[in-house]
């Protein structure tokens, strides 16, 4: 045992440079504690009147060695040991937010509690705690952070809950009584940072109300959720304020969020990230941006969360697609499959939307019939838009060559329903489909191009349709057509259109939102027509072509082409009266599901093939 006499009071610990502390006193110590790779000479007396587990230790210890101890599991470390040596000595003990939670768990340890005397370290910590930590917005957070290390005492201590609601209500204040430094305001206003030269010390501006979101980034993903749970628990911050918190704090926390990527080998780590901030999202709709639940999901995908996770994304999304651009659409498809982007979980989501459109019901309760009104919250304009959005959405993704027809169409079909005035982002998507897939059959164009209404081109998309070699015959007819009929109608001030069958008027089958939904065969109908009134049809719009090329010198050159193109298949009159044979000879092939009222399963086909060719070189 070491012999000190080193002055008349112990006011402090002395080291000697070998891993040895001691206390400056005049009496010799009679105990060493060692702690880690640390030696401490102190006295029993001071340090067993306060902590019951010295004095276990020292009862337990045999009587040739009764004088040393062991103590190598002690929260904090030899250095928080030296803190609560130096309670027990009586010296002056610095107590911050850093070190107060170490402190407060190495005092339970040593079972410093107030049945072993009066005033006792656990107690002065708590006061402190109580009194201090929590009144202060930085120290509790601060606290927070530091009970990570220690979790399972965090909780049986109750410090980390207990900063946990300080936080939370501190958050809720009335933001007029935000009066310590914060993170916003020092970050945006120039007299916060010291760059304003007029700033006299006093805030000019008031404390917006998110003021707390990004200090909170600060903290890890589970005491994080915690404090944000919280937050909403207590029901004063609006909803758009945690989205903004959760916002923040993605952008902060998941490197290359902003891109809509995850750049870190660490996938697990991440998904239970990506998977807590998903359920900490506020269900009301725009809390969040639709740009930032689609990042979201994105990264859902990317870490591989849950089921869960990317359904609820998926439902939140769709409460609110009508705000969606078209890069929120392209979601990389996964890496195992052949096609550039994921048009199935697009499809989800425009699912999500319509079933917002949602009639009202009736159900009986107790006898009575009582209306109940779902959610028809969908205005015509919201899925205008929509439809717009999936017409350039399937305009990018028909530039991918791997794309089956069947995901394009089915998109497509999944927006039919939606009226819009003008077809031409659909008849754009279409195009550039059957630009970047030539090899496609002729069953398939003739499939891809139902889906479009020809009456609902533009006057330009006509131009270009008809000058189109990549559209079936038929559609280049139809299109011709309704530019007739539109001449006509805009000629004729207000006379009745040409007394032409009923099928050539609205070949859709009566159709107002979309050819899809024509409940009859629109190819039976215009089979029944006969090749000679087609033809006759034809001949006003030609001389419109003619008039249109005389007015746009630019255009001269393909509108001639177009009329040349004509001329060619008026003159061809027997490739039209092959194309539309009689009704009941389609009526024996409209049952094979490969069978075409272009003819395409007809023997015949080949022998028109060179007119066909004729179109092709016009154009």
């Amino acid at each position: 045992m070491k012999f000190m006499k080193l002055g008349s009071k112990p006011d402090t610990f002395r080291s000697d440079g070998n891993n040895v502390r001691y206390v400056a006193s005049e009496l010799a110590t009679d105990i060493a504690v060692t702690v880690g790779d640390v030696k401490f000479y102190l006295h029993k007396f001071p340090l067993l009147s306060k902590s019951a587990c010295l004095q276990k230790l020292v009862a337990s210890g045999n009587e040739q060695n009764c004088d040393e101890v062991q103590i190598s599991d002690i929260p904090g470390g030899s250095v928080v040991f030296e803190i609560c040596a130096k309670f027990c000595y009586g010296m002056t003990v610095n107590l911050n937010a850093y070190n107060v939670f170490a402190t407060r768990c190495a005092a339970e340890y040593l079972g410093m509690y107030e049945t072993i005397e009066k005033g006792n370290l656990i107690y002065k910590i708590d006061i402190f705690l109580n009194s201090s930590i929590v009144h202060s917005w930085k120290d509790s957070i601060i606290v927070l952070q530091t009970t990570k290390s220690l979790s399972p005492l965090s909780d049986e201590l109750k410090v980390a809950g207990l900063c946990v609601d300080a936080i939370a209500t501190n958050a809720c204040i009335d933001v007029s009584k935000v009066d310590w430094s914060y993170t916003y305001n020092r970050k945006k206003l120039p007299e916060e940072n010291g760059n304003d030269p007029n700033f006299n010390g006093v805030k000019s501006r008031p404390v917006p109300k998110d003021w707390w979101v990004e200090d909170l980034c600060e903290l890890e993903i589970d005491l994080y959720k915690r404090v944000i749970m919280s937050i909403k628990i207590k029901g004063i911050q609006s909803h758009e304020v945690i989205g903004d918190a959760l916002k923040a704090y993605s952008y902060r926390r998941l490197p290359g969020f902003s891109k809509g990527v995850i750049h870190s080998r660490d996938v697990g780590k991440y998904r239970s990230m990506v998977d807590t901030i998903v359920w900490l999202l506020p269900a009301e709709k725009g809390s969040v941006s639709c740009s930032f639940l689609f990042k979201l999901l994105k990264a859902a995908i990317i870490v591989d969360s849950g089921e869960m996770a990317r359904e609820q994304l998926v439902r939140q999304i769709g409460q609110q697609l009508e705000e969606a651009s078209l890069n929120d659409l392209l979601i990389r498809a996964a890496e195992r499959e052949d096609v550039m982007y994921d048009v199935d979980m697009v499809k989800k989501i425009v699912n999500k939307f319509l079933m917002q459109d949602r009639n009202a019901e009736y159900e009986s309760e107790e006898n009575e019939v009582q209306e109940i009104q779902r959610s028809g919250i969908l205005t015509d304009a919201s899925k205008l838009i929509v439809a717009k959005l999936i017409d350039a959405y399937l305009a990018e993704i028909a530039k991918d060559p791997n794309l089956p027809l069947s995901k394009f169409v089915d998109l497509a079909e999944t927006v039919s329903c939606i009226s819009r005035p003008t077809h031409n982002g659909l008849y754009r998507a279409i195009d550039m489909y059957l630009k970047e897939h030539p090899w496609i059959s002729k069953s398939e164009r003739k499939r891809i191009c139902k889906l479009m209404d020809c009456k609902k081109l533009s006057a330009d998309a006509c131009m270009h349709a008809v000058q189109n070699e990549r559209l079936p015959l038929r559609v280049v007819i139809q299109v011709l057509f309704f530019e007739q009929l539109r001449g006509a109608a805009a000629t004729s001030s207000g006379t009745s259109t040409p007394d032409l069958p009923k099928s050539l008027k609205n070949p859709n089958g009566g159709s107002h939102g979309s050819s899809r939904s024509a409940p009859t065969n629109p190819e039976e109908d215009w089979d029944s027509v006969s090749a000679t009134e087609e033809l006759k049809a034809l001949k006003p719009e030609l001389a419109a072509l003619r008039l249109r090329n005389r007015g746009d010198n630019r255009n001269n050159v393909d509108n001639a082409a177009a009329i040349s193109k004509m001329k060619g298949l008026m003159k061809s009159k027997r490739i039209f009266t092959k194309i539309w044979s009689s009704k009941a000879a389609i009526g024996e092939n409209n049952g094979s599901d490969s069978s075409e009222s272009l003819g395409s399963a007809n023997p015949e086909e080949a022998k028109s093939t060179p007119s066909r060719n004729r179109r092709h070189s016009v154009s």
